[in-house]
């Protein structure tokens, strides 16, 4: 049953697509992992897995700073190539969904917010979106404190399939209409219900709180949770409280952290959210540099296993090359 998924780019140019198979328990699972490499002059995609009829898709777009900062206007274009990559191929990989990993932006300033509200409206009325957080989208991109932009640029009405007025995936607003934690929902193609816990970086304790009440009310969906900083590069989960610092980048290194309401790392979200609950099954995160790629399957409470994946491209050429990843769950029911 355990998984054989690991994916490793080599040079910049590949990376993995071996699927993973879990025990029978678990009812989705990636399939296969596409790299899209858009250079600064020109797009090309690397050939996915074949797609099987049947399958659905879930698109992760990982921290696209570099894009929303540069100052050739080739690389930020990238970041648009990106989103409308992903509604041209909608109905080719049947893609339901897509969510960024957080750092939409570098230094969380009007120019660059700019570059991110132009690409990412390229999903408007094509595809359902999240958007979470990172260090760098707050106070300047410093993290001193909580103060962000995101809400200027970003609401739920933007996007018609997100909207909660005209029935779009929007569920939950941990402060109402504000779009750093919230939680997604929808009807999956194969029937499933889907709940896509999308949280602010290094989640203060009010807003893990929240999630945990209201996973306790959707124990009948298929959650995942998404959060800027959760693994790390070792495999592990950030835990300040075991590594420290020797884990670079914990959340709670940064001004963030000083708000009275906390903040908690990835073993923290383990153990007071995502452990507890038998629908929880794939975490998703970004910030980590080094080679940018983690992978742990733990087991929880219940016994189900969750899938934890770091993936940032953030430092490769032209910003992150343009890659993607694609979830892909196949019609067997366990792929």
């Amino acid at each position: 049953t355990g998984p054989a998924f690991d994916p490793q780019r080599k040079g910049g140019a590949t990376v993995s697509r071996q699927p993973f198979r879990a025990n029978a328990r678990v009812l989705a699972r990636v399939a296969s992992i596409l790299a899209l490499i858009v250079a600064a002059a020109s797009t090309r995609a690397a050939d996915p897995l074949p797609f099987v009829d049947g399958s659905w898709t879930i698109v992760l777009l990982p921290d696209t700073q570099k894009y929303s900062s540069a100052s050739n206007p080739a690389v930020s274009a990238i970041f648009s190539q990106m989103t409308t990559w992903a509604v041209a191929n909608k109905a080719s990989r049947n893609i339901q969904f897509l969510t960024g990993l957080g750092d939409i932006t570098d230094y969380d300033s009007t120019a660059e917010w700019n570059v991110a509200k132009g690409a990412m409206s390229a999903l408007d009325g094509h595809l359902p979106y999240a958007l979470v957080t990172g260090n760098h989208d707050y106070s300047g991109g410093t993290a001193a404190d909580r103060t962000t932009r995101l809400n200027d640029y970003f609401s739920a009405s933007d996007n018609p399939l997100n909207d909660p007025d005209q029935l779009g995936t929007l569920a939950a607003f941990y402060q109402p209409g504000r779009l750093e934690s919230t939680v997604h929902r929808f009807i999956a193609p194969d029937g499933r219900k889907m709940a896509i816990f999308a949280l602010e970086w290094g989640p203060r304790d009010g807003v893990v709180a929240w999630a945990d009440g209201l996973a306790a009310g959707l124990a009948d969906h298929t959650a995942l949770l998404v959060t800027h900083a959760y693994l790390y590069s070792d495999d592990t989960r950030y835990d300040w409280s075991t590594y420290g610092a020797s884990q670079s980048w914990n959340p709670h290194a940064y001004g963030t952290a000083s708000d009275p309401d906390g903040t908690n790392d990835g073993e923290e979200l383990w153990t007071k959210l995502v452990r507890k609950h038998g629908n929880f099954e794939m975490t998703f995160n970004g910030h980590v540099l080094n080679d940018g790629l983690g992978y742990l399957a733990s087991t929880a409470d219940e016994g189900n296993t969750v899938h934890q994946m770091l993936f940032n491209t953030q430092m490769e050429a032209n910003g992150g090359n343009g890659w993607l990843r694609l979830l892909e769950f196949l019609p067997d029911g366990r792929t």
